[in-house]
């Protein structure tokens, strides 16, 4: 198994890993976030690496205790079957201040596109690069990122209710049942 962090080093410096843990599954590197392209761009097509796939890029929120958000990369090189993971943590956003940013990698892995605009919406990391970033799940009006730990439900979009809990209920509509059978009994 390539010893991933020691070539990272090697090519760019010591300054370069804020953190790594090499006892994980896969080995996880944490970068400085301003270089986060220029080693994606290595490790795709460092022959020896060629990092060919990204597999799953998805973001954190470590809360507002921790005061940081994390994008993570998820890496495989098909022709070498390497696994290979990276994380950026940026610094959270208090509200009214603009969003925390990444670089986007969709100029190497074009994959990335969706991935990067659910973090966008559901998490509040805008990707700088991103040819076309918009929300993917939420409305284009939606107020706040819904996977925030902080995130406080609006109660009214466009004068509808947002909480769906006990909504039949609070509608005079009573709950369904379930009218199968119960399993051995005959209909």
């Amino acid at each position: 198994m390539p010893e991933f962090a020691q070539t990272i080093r090697a090519r760019f410096g010591d300054g370069i890993l804020l953190a790594e843990d090499a006892a994980s599954t896969p080995p996880t590197l944490v970068l400085d976030p301003a270089r986060l392209l220029e080693v994606c761009e290595f490790l795709h097509d460092d022959a020896a690496h060629w990092f060919d796939f990204l597999s799953c890029l998805t973001a954190v929120d470590n809360g507002p205790e921790a005061g940081t958000l994390e994008v993570i990369y998820h890496l495989h090189s098909l022709p070498h079957d390497h696994h290979l993971t990276l994380k950026v943590r940026l610094p959270r956003n208090a509200a009214g201040e603009p969003l925390p940013e990444a670089p986007s990698v969709i100029p190497i892995w074009p994959g990335a596109d969706w991935h990067e605009r659910e973090a966008f919406d559901l998490i509040g990391i805008r990707f700088v690069g991103h040819p076309h970033l918009r929300r993917i799940l939420c409305p284009d009006d939606w107020h706040g990122h819904p996977l925030r730990r902080d995130y406080v439900v609006q109660p009214v979009y466009h004068g509808l209710p947002v909480p769906y809990d006990q909504h039949n209920e609070r509608n005079g509509h009573q709950p369904a049942r379930d009218v199968r059978p119960a399993f051995g009994e005959r209909a």
